[in-house]
């Protein structure tokens, strides 16, 4: 028992590192950088504490408005990288919007409703989530969307995108995936997802889509 809780604890810091790390690279987050590498040299070492390292070296030797510009055209504008999991497996469809729901449900019955307006299939929101509920509750919304975070995942991995290596340490924090996620992650891969549009938010942020004004 205390074994477990000693993990989910090495977890739930992975988890809320990467929360933060995933969010679009403002002077907010460049502020609070030392904070979270002093995080990451705490936690023991192993594949996510490597993860996280190899992000902060190219962090570290890489410009604020160039960290900003591949954050933009590695997650917000590409449809193979956004980090909205639910769109993998339910695109625009009917059924996203009821899956959406439950997750907000999920929030608020583990005591930390959602606030603000991110939709709830939001990999820092879920990644919060994950560092925050009690019990171990909060890796539930992880392994649901195990798939999709694996694409994503590798769809990164393909960009030569160093935000790979968040997902790595997340990844690693969670465990290895099951043969039946590796095989719906393939299956996703393969067919795209859905694509019937019923009005719900696009897979970025309006002010990141084409034609929209630029983030301030």
């Amino acid at each position: 028992m205390a074994l477990r809780s000693r993990r989910r604890e090495r977890a739930g810091r992975v988890y809320e590192v990467c929360s933060l790390l995933l969010r679009y690279p403002d002077a907010e987050l460049g502020a609070a950088t030392p904070a979270l590498r002093a995080a990451t040299a705490e936690l023991p070492r192993g594949a996510a504490r490597a993860g996280l390292e190899r992000f902060f070296a190219w962090w570290g030797a890489t410009a604020a408005p160039a960290r900003a510009a591949h954050y933009v055209e590695a997650i917000d504008l590409n449809r193979r990288s956004g980090l909205y999991l639910t769109f993998y497996s339910d695109g625009d469809k009917r059924e996203r919007g009821s899956v959406l729901v439950r997750l907000k449900q999920l929030y608020r019955a583990a005591g930390l409703p959602l606030e603000g307006t991110e939709l709830p299939d939001y990999l820092p929101v879920m990644l919060e989530f994950a560092a925050s509920a009690p019990g171990g509750r909060g890796e539930i919304v992880l392994r649901e969307n195990r798939a999709a975070l694996e694409l994503v995942r590798a769809a990164l991995r393909d960009l030569g995108s160093p935000y790979a290596d968040l997902l790595d340490a997340v990844c690693a924090a969670l465990g290895e995936p099951s043969a039946a996620e590796r095989a719906l992650a393939g299956r996703l891969a393969a067919g795209g997802p859905p694509q019937e549009l019923v009005g719900l938010e696009p897979f970025a942020p309006p002010e990141v889509m084409p034609g929209a004004g630029s983030r301030r």
